[in-house]
This record gives structure tokens, C-alpha cells and sequence, in this order.
């Protein structure tokens, strides 16, 4: 398997903003924290993997979700070890529709598959560099010092919060939206 780029948006784009070598280990370490929380917000990867094999269990439903998409290419689908043909797909929603009705209940689905996009959309790349620009400007300061019987707190930013910007990428490109009613 291929995995997904370590980031959903170009260091270099980042590093402008920041006015940073885009090598900086700080700067790099902030994108790579955004590009993991975009990426559990919509629950896969969004830029491209090849060769992923997943094992999901049988629905007893005619559809069968899969953990991400858009589906690029289907290389194979088995059910309990046996390669089953003819399965068709909706592409964009990432859903396998069974040739013969339904996935047996109780079953086990191992589906090989490429998915994600190549480049990542620019929205996903933009929302990702104002989280991490957020990040980076995170001011772990000190919070208590105590010496003697003298204390002196400072403020820290303790959270990054989201955009709009943000909000309307993830919604746009997040999966199995069924668990939010």
C-alpha cells in the first residue's frame, strides 16, 4: 500500500505565510498536527492511496460503505476468501453495490482499492494551512512559576479553535454523516 502524503497542504505554501525556511521543524510539525486533525474530522485520508485493503463485515444490506473515498480504482473484493465480480460502485460516496442483492450478514468483505484525491482540493489545502498557522502561533508559555511564596501566572492559548473556512472544508469532504442526528 501507498499511503497518504504526510501533508494535505504544500510546506512551502505554509512557510511563506510564516516567513519561514520551509524545512523548519516547528512549522513542519503544526502542518502535520492540522493535516491529521483534518483528516479525523472527515474520517479518511482525502489525498490518494493505492492498494489499500480493508476488511469490513457483511451488511446483510445491498450497499457496503467503505472507509474512504472517492473511490479511484477497484482491484478486488472477497467475501469469506472468495473473489467476488461484477460489483459495481458509486465512486464519489464510496459505497460497493452487491451483484446479487446484499452483502451476507456475518460475512467478512476484504476489498483492495485505490481512493482519494490527487491534488488535494484546494479548500482542504487552504483550511489545513490556517490551522496550522494557528498551531505554530501557539504560545506554549509558562503558566505558573513559583518561587518561594511568590507565584506569577502567565496566559497561555491552551486550543486552536476553527474557521468557517475550516468548518465548510470539512463538511464538503467528510464520510458516514449518519452518527450526527
Amino acid at each position: 500500500m501507498t499511503g497518504p502524503d504526510p501533508y494535505l497542504a504544500d510546506p512551502a505554501d505554509l512557510a511563506v505565510f510564516l516567513g519561514l525556511a520551509v524545512d523548519d521543524v516547528r512549522m513542519l510539525a503544526a502542518l502535520r498536527a492540522a493535516t491529521r486533525r483534518f483528516r479525523g474530522a472527515v474520517r479518511h485520508p482525502v489525498s490518494l492511496v493505492t492498494d489499500d485493503t480493508v476488511y469490513l463485515d457483511g451488511t446483510g444490506r445491498e450497499q457496503l460503505q467503505l472507509p474512504a473515498a472517492p473511490l479511484v480504482q477497484l482491484h478486488s473484493v472477497h467475501v469469506d476468501g472468495a473473489e467476488l465480480v461484477g460489483v459495481r460502485a458509486k465512486r464519489r460516496a464510496g459505497v460497493l453495490l452487491h451483484p446479487s442483492g446484499c452483502w451476507p450478514a456475518w460475512s467478512e468483505v476484504a476489498v483492495i482499492y485505490d481512493h482519494g484525491q490527487d491534488p488535494v482540493p484546494e479548500e482542504v489545502a487552504e483550511a489545513v494551512i490556517d490551522q496550522a498557522r494557528a498551531i505554530y502561533r501557539l504560545d506554549p508559555a509558562i503558566q505558573q512559576i513559583t518561587t518561594g511564596t511568590e507565584s506569577v501566572s502567565f496566559a497561555a492559548t491552551a486550543a486552536v479553535g476553527i474557521t468557517s473556512q475550516w468548518q465548510a472544508a470539512v463538511e464538503a469532504h467528510r464520510l458516514n454523516r449518519g452518527d450526527d442526528a
